[in-house]
């Protein structure tokens, strides 16, 4: 396996791969035009065409900061993700699951040991901005401002003292505010924040960016495969076996990551709300999974930065919301969670999974199935509804036989158009609460839709009915060795 323990180590592994790996000295305005440029070298995902699946890509010279590099892209590949983790693409998930099952708790460190701390810069200084110290790019011209897009928000139960991390959309705001977008009873984080607030306190507040890319990986499972008071730091510890290295923050009664490139301390406060397009007025927020631009929230809660700090030249990461890096962060861990279900209900059934990229990770997953005798018959469509369980913002499940490679939408859609009769082979399940990011979980397109984020989830049968397998077998090529003739 490779030796990857931080951003850095994650970056120099890449030099080494062919084509995964690209840097540019020419300057770059992180206003939109950041993003722009990566948008035709590698962003994939639901991104408005013309795009495609690259390179991660790394600019060294950000207009209005001269000692700043931004690296985007990382995770944008499942390929690439895959030799940051040490396995096979199509096994990646199954090292997830693994990872899950068998936990490492993070260790605690010294000063010594703080990266992270290498430079300080304290909220009460004079001149303090973070919009200038952090140079977080706006995806697009209309966005709500500058946007925290991967960012390591670690907090801690104010009552049990358990603790969680996980990424949110953070808009910075002001000289030391940051507004944070929390799905509703989706995010561990914002549970503590409601109990901080019902007493009071402020939630003190980490915010970790430029790590491990097992970190970034582990942070995006979600329940119940990582239920309230699981923290998803011990995951990325399994899949380097060894417990992630945090430090004491130093205005701020919490941890941080202690390689990270950035770390930024504050409080969220009880209480406060802020227009999350207070400096825009456009009404939008920032470019989201699936494809189009959210819409500003009208009332955010607020980070109150206490401080800034960095290692020395330190390394900017961020992701373009609908880029195929979200298909990684939030598509893997998917899969992982799928697979753990339904290994436990129907062992040995499941042949792998996909939570493909038109879906953003998210709205769609492919199930590769066994049908091994008559009994099977049936349990695909178990699979699933046990895949709707493991992960409630899925919407379409297709289910395909052994012989059909689920990584591949062409295939899928191969079986769907050869093994699939609408009247037959679709079953909807109207008028479940989903993802309030897709547009058509809507009242306005069905009457079964109740309120906004309920969708009608559906499963795509595109199996083959057990006792018909032998009149669907696909056409038999000679297995030979290409590269005699190449």
């Amino acid at each position: 396996m490779n030796k990857i323990h931080d951003l850095r180590s994650a970056i120099d592994f890449l030099k080494t791969q062919p084509g995964q790996l690209i840097e540019t000295d020419v300057e770059v305005d992180p206003n939109a035009e950041l993003c722009g440029v990566y948008r035709h070298i590698g962003a994939g995902g639901t991104v408005q065409r013309p795009t495609k699946t690259g390179p991660a890509m790394i600019f060294n010279n950000i207009k209005g900061h001269p000692d700043a590099r931004v690296l985007i892209g990382l995770l944008a590949s499942r390929k690439r993700a895959a030799e940051l983790i040490g396995v096979e693409p199509d096994r990646i998930a199954y090292a997830l699951n693994d990872a899950v099952n068998h936990p490492i708790e993070p260790r605690y460190l010294g000063a010594e040991d703080a990266k992270c701390q290498e430079v300080v810069h304290l909220a009460t200084e004079e001149g303090f901005d973070v919009r200038k110290l952090v140079p977080a790019p706006t995806n697009t011209p209309e966005d709500a401002g500058p946007y925290i897009t991967f960012g390591m928000c670690y907090a801690t139960d104010p009552e049990t003292g358990e603790h969680d991390v996980t990424i949110h959309r953070l808009c910075l705001q002001s000289a030391d505010e940051i507004s944070i977008y929390m799905v509703p009873g989706a995010r561990h984080i914002g549970a503590f924040y409601e109990k901080a607030e019902k007493l009071g306190k402020p939630l003190p507040i980490s915010i970790s960016i430029g790590v491990d890319p097992a970190i970034e990986l582990a942070t995006c499972f979600e329940p119940p495969t990582t239920p309230l008071g699981y923290d998803e730091l011990t995951v990325a510890g399994a899949l380097r076996g060894e417990g992630v290295g945090l430090v004491p923050c130093l205005t701020i009664d919490e941890h941080c990551i202690g390689h990270a490139e950035y770390v930024i301390e504050g409080e969220l406060l009880p209480g406060v709300r802020v227009e999350e397009d207070q400096n825009t007025h456009t009404g939008k927020a920032m470019p989201e999974f699936p494809g189009y631009t959210g819409p500003a929230n009208p009332s955010l809660p607020i980070i109150k930065v206490k401080a800034v700090t960095t290692r020395k030249d330190p390394i900017m990461q961020t992701c373009i919301g609908p880029s195929e890096e979200h298909v990684s962060l939030a598509g893997i861990p998917t899969e992982a969670s799928i697979i753990q279900l339904i290994e436990a209900a129907m062992p040995g059934r499941l042949a792998n999974v996909y939570c493909a990229s038109p879906g953003g990770g998210k709205f769609m997953a492919v199930l590769q199935v066994r049908k091994d005798q008559p009994s099977d018959e049936g349990r695909q469509r178990q699979m699933a509804l046990l895949a709707f369980s493991a992960f409630s913002e899925l919407k379409h499940v297709f289910l395909v036989d052994e012989d059909v490679d689920p990584f591949d939408m062409n295939d899928v859609l191969w079986a769907m158009n050869t093994r699939f009769q609408g009247d037959a082979d679709i079953i909807t399940i109207p008028g479940v609460r989903t993802h309030p990011l897709d547009p058509s979980n809507d009242p306005c397109m069905s009457p079964s839709i109740r309120d906004h984020g309920i969708a009608c989830k559906t499963i795509f049968d595109c199996t083959v009915p057990y006792a018909e397998k032998d009149r669907f077998q696909r056409a038999q090529f000679m297995d030979v060795d290409p590269t005699h003739w190449l």
